[in-house]
C-alpha cells in the first residue's frame, strides 16, 4: 500500500492499530472491526513498537 506498513496478509495499516488505541478504543475494539487481523500480529506489532520505544530511552 505505497510503503504503508500493514499486517502481514491483509491491506489493514498498522497506523489503523495506533489511532484505534489512541481514541480509547480497546484492542478487542480493533479486533472486532479488522477480522483480517489476528490478536497474534496485533500483539506482535504493539511489542515492537515497545521495543523501539525503550531502546530509545
Amino acid at each position: 500500500m505505497h510503503g504503508t506498513p500493514v499486517f502481514r496478509g491483509t491491506r489493514v495499516p498498522v497506523q489503523t492499530l495506533f489511532d484505534y488505541l489512541e481514541g480509547g478504543d480497546t484492542l478487542e475494539d480493533f479486533l472486532e472491526g479488522f477480522p483480517t487481523v489476528s490478536r497474534a500480529l496485533a500483539v506482535e506489532a504493539l511489542e515492537e513498537a515497545k521495543q523501539l520505544l525503550l531502546a530509545r530511552a
